[in-house]
């Protein structure tokens, strides 16, 4: 979920999302007509391109127990294949091996002709690459100006600001009525969960946050407590290794929020909002989050790129100069080249370098520690799902889309393609999963307590750079500043304009 020329993008998020808060919110928008607004729909590739090669650690075969489709409801025209125009962020058409979405890439290149295929002179799937960081801007601006919308939305980042601006319908007693629904995780439900309860979009993958580990350097487990991991943290400087590498920037509007700090607050028993829908940062847990946030960057535990951006902090762990990272489960796709703390390499290049260094025993999962008693370790989770927007032109297409992805077998191979697990519990039992990276991911998610991030913050594009912001100047730009009083100034912020 990376992209080049990051502060470009950046600035035109935040100046577009600044236009939207200006905005009041849609609650029932009306369908949209479609001027051009947004990226014209993307043709399908004519021909199925070779299939690309499985993981070396990955079986080559898929066989697991089917979560069958719905019935699909025909298009308007009959004998004419209807478009159904989908944004994700992978781009079928970018061939190139060194993207960044090079993983997702290729599985949506292969799913396109797989559907188009089986829908043949009923449905074609048109995608149109949408990158990560503007495409929840330009979908919410779309519905917002009666703009070109498409069929079906991937949404990655959690719902409520679709919810809070009328972007999405409301999937929930359609999706209570398909085959597959009482086979979701339930634990990845609440992703796709609006404030009212109603559900909003449905769950393909489940990417909880996990540690990453270095089993050399933490070789009888990750610590389990603050006193422990304090311990060991001291040990691997004086064997000049850090103990752990984060995102702790404010790069990526913000992203920090999701990708570190929020785990550590849950860890340490706090939370980002009230419980009402305004944000709460001053309290007892959070202010222990981040003074161990504090002492371990003061002591030299955690390396200065951790701060840097662009995803700089992911290089010490590839290179084994610091012992763990935490970041999502997805996470292993973008891990390569990578270099043991024995000097052993994994350079395939791709996502494999990563399952290899797994199933090889160099690299294990582990959670984070508790610093709560009797509470199991805190995590954010994120999913790739499928939404319906408001002012869809195709909205049985998008049904018969979203039913297709949620069959068992397709399922289970777009969610192993993409990185991630499948949100199907059938799914998860997929001969696919069945290697070390996906089994250890399953322990570990049973040890955590993964809930999202923004609790019952509406607004999660305004909360999530202002917890970014605040964190990274207690702890790294201003270490010795007043930490409630910076908390309490944040939440005002946000408060105040919702």
């Amino acid at each position: 979920m990376k992209t080049q020329n990051m502060f470009v993008k950046v600035f035109a998020v935040i100046a577009l999302l600044a236009l939207l808060v200006s905005c009041a919110p849609a609650t029932t928008p009306a369908a949209a007509p479609a001027p051009a607004t947004a990226p014209t729909s993307a043709a399908a590739p004519t021909t199925a391109p070779a299939s690309a090669a499985a993981p070396t650690t990955a079986p080559a075969s898929a066989a697991a127990p089917t979560t069958a489709p719905a019935t699909v409801p025909a298009p308007a025209t009959a004998g004419k294949a209807q478009d159904i125009v989908t944004w994700f962020e992978f781009d079928q058409n970018n061939t190139d091996p060194k993207a960044d979405e090079a993983v997702g890439n290729t599985a949506i290149r292969q799913a396109i002709p797989q559907f188009n295929q089986q829908f043949a002179g009923q449905w074609n799937w048109a995608n149109n690459p949408v990158a990560f960081d503007q495409k929840d801007a330009q979908l919410i601006a779309a519905v917002q100006s009666g703009g070109q919308v498409p069929d079906v939305f991937e949404a990655t980042l959690g719902i409520n600001s679709f919810y809070q601006h009328g972007s999405l319908q409301d999937l929930t007693e359609w999706a209570k009525a398909q085959p597959w629904y009482s086979d979701i995780d339930p634990n990845v439900l609440p992703v796709c969960t609006g404030p009212d309860g109603k559900l909003y979009c449905i769950p393909v993958t489940e990417r909880p946050q996990v540690v990453y580990v270095w089993k050399d350097l933490y070789p009888k487990g990750f610590p389990t407590s603050e006193a422990d991991f304090m311990t060991q943290a001291a040990a691997l400087k004086a064997k000049g290794h850090y103990a752990l590498t984060f995102f702790g920037s404010t790069d990526e509007n913000g992203e920090a929020t999701t990708r570190a700090y929020d785990d550590v607050l849950q860890s340490f028993g706090g939370a980002m909002d009230d419980g009402h829908g305004k944000m709460l940062l001053n309290t007892p847990n959070n202010i222990a989050a981040i003074q161990f946030l504090r002492t371990i960057v003061a002591k030299g535990y955690v390396p200065d790129i951790a701060f840097a951006g662009g995803f700089q902090e992911e290089s010490a762990f590839s290179n084994s100069s610091a012992g763990a990272f935490p970041t999502g489960a997805d996470g292993y796709n973008y891990l390569t080249p990578l270099t043991a703390p024995s000097g052993k390499k994994y350079t395939k290049g791709d996502q494999n370098d990563f399952l290899d260094a797994v199933a090889a025993g160099d690299i294990y999962l582990s959670p984070l520690f508790s610093n709560v008693p009797g509470q199991k370790p805190g995590c954010d989770i994120f999913s790739t799902a499928l939404s319906i927007p408001v002012g869809a032109k195709n909205v049985d297409g998008a049904k018969a889309f979203i039913n297709w992805m949620m069959g068992t077998q397709e399922n289970a191979k777009f969610a192993f393609g993409i990185g991630g697990v499948s949100a199907l519990k059938s799914g998860q039992a997929n001969q696919l999963f069945q290697i070390p990276y996906f089994q250890q991911l399953a322990k570990v998610t049973a040890q955590e307590a993964c809930k999202p991030w923004y609790g019952t913050l509406a607004d999660q594009s305004a909360a999530e750079p202002l917890v970014a912001a605040v964190f990274y100047q207690l702890v790294k730009q201003t270490p010795k500043a007043d930490i409630p009083s910076a908390l309490d100034a944040a939440a005002a912020q946000y408060n105040s304009n919702h």
